[in-house]
């Protein structure tokens, strides 16, 4: 049975919200509507012409795409011109074409992560701060029988999470009364007659951007017609994400070493190397950030990055960035390709974990403009 598109996208964004995305990045909903059914996603880099065709040729209700399509106003539309022509062919074929840029690259266990998972860093952190969030705790007060469904149902809408654990919550137990009044249709106990109940008393904390989930699932999960809660801003722990990331390798190396590697995990058959005025420095701490990132080597050098991996360095940049001292390779933009392969491998786990019937593919056409000779 195919499912909404929309319950699709709901999924998708508690993973890669929309509001993680940099100021002015057109995220989100392109072409089409996600008020339909869906049966076969395709996940892509780019939305060119030659995507198009292949999605029309696998029966594709759905794409999700790295790099919007309408990244700047269109104009026209001119179905002479293959590229505004395909927007036409899209709509025609109710495809429906949703982006998610720089927030898939934000996130975390997102695109700049499994750079550093596929080159062996020891991620420390990101490059550059992009968000902060604060943190609310709830307190939702029911019988102590309930309390294991309640937490497991906050648990999933992401309450618990903290640094690299899930699911965490404190539970005490006390002694609850109340009484139901007129018109009331009490779980436990009747009208006009006081009762004292043995209750649990759950607390968890969670981002403040998922309050409403979270609230949701406690209304859904709570017995109570009535739930007993408290809900508050607390001023720790504050949340922070980053573009790009800083990582480790297990030993220095030297660049031309560090260059091959690059070139071998991300199968280039090459790629530009910025060699610093010191041709004997080591490699040891990377920075990396996928796209075009050059403006942020300044943030490479002042977290002691050894070299910076980024695509689509400028000439200028380049000779800024040898003055400094800072080594730095340009594999290409197209090396967030990866992006593909890996959000498809979440789409089947999220298949699995909701029972949807739907099939997942990677596009197999490569929108990569650029060939070594």
């Amino acid at each position: 049975m195919a499912i909404k598109a929309q319950e699709f996208i709901k999924k998708f964004e508690s993973y890669c919200p929309q509001w993680l995305a940099e100021d002015g990045d057109p995220v989100g909903l392109h072409i089409g509507t996600l008020d339909k059914p869906i049966e076969r996603v395709m996940m892509t880099l780019d939305v060119r012409p030659e995507v198009v065709a292949e999605a029309i040729e696998k029966k594709i209700d759905l794409l999700i795409a790295k790099h919007p399509p309408i990244f700047r106003p269109v104009k026209r539309l001119i179905t002479d011109s293959p590229q505004e022509k395909m927007y036409a062919d899209l709509l025609k074929h109710d495809i429906a074409v949703y982006a998610a840029h720089t927030n898939m690259d934000i996130i975390e266990d997102g695109l700049n992560d499994w750079f550093c998972e596929k080159l062996g860093l020891d991620v420390t952190g990101y490059l550059v701060k992009t968000h902060e969030q604060g943190y609310k705790k709830l307190i939702s007060y029911l019988p102590v029988d309930d309390a294991p469904s309640l937490r497991a149902a906050l648990a999933k809408a992401g309450a618990g999470e903290q640094g690299a654990y899930d699911s965490t919550s404190f539970t005490s137990v006390g002694q609850g009364r109340f009484r139901p009044k007129a018109g009331a249709n009490p779980t436990i106990g009747e009208v006009g007659r006081p009762e004292q109940v043995q209750e649990a008393k759950v607390e968890v904390i969670f981002p403040e951007s998922i309050e409403k989930n979270v609230l949701e699932a406690m209304f859904a999960a709570h017995p109570y017609e009535e739930p007993a809660f408290d809900l508050f801003s607390i001023d720790a722990p504050v949340k922070t994400w980053g573009l790009g990331r800083i990582g480790e390798l297990p030993m220095e190396q030297s660049l031309d070493d560090f260059a091959e590697q690059v070139k071998e995990v991300f199968q280039l058959d090459g790629l530009r190397v910025v060699r610093p005025t010191n041709p004997q420095k080591m490699i040891k701490r990377v920075a990396i950030c996928g796209g075009s990132g050059e403006k942020f080597y300044p943030a490479a050098l002042a977290q002691g990055a050894d070299v910076y991996i980024t695509g689509d360095i400028y000439f200028h940049t380049a000779q800024d960035m040898q003055s400094a001292g800072l080594a730095a390779i340009d594999p290409g933009h197209y090396i967030e390709s990866l992006c593909k392969e890996k959000f498809v491998e979440k789409f089947e786990s999220w298949k699995k974990e909701e029972n949807w019937q739907v099939d997942f593919f990677v596009s197999e056409t490569s929108t990569n403009p650029f060939e070594f000779k």
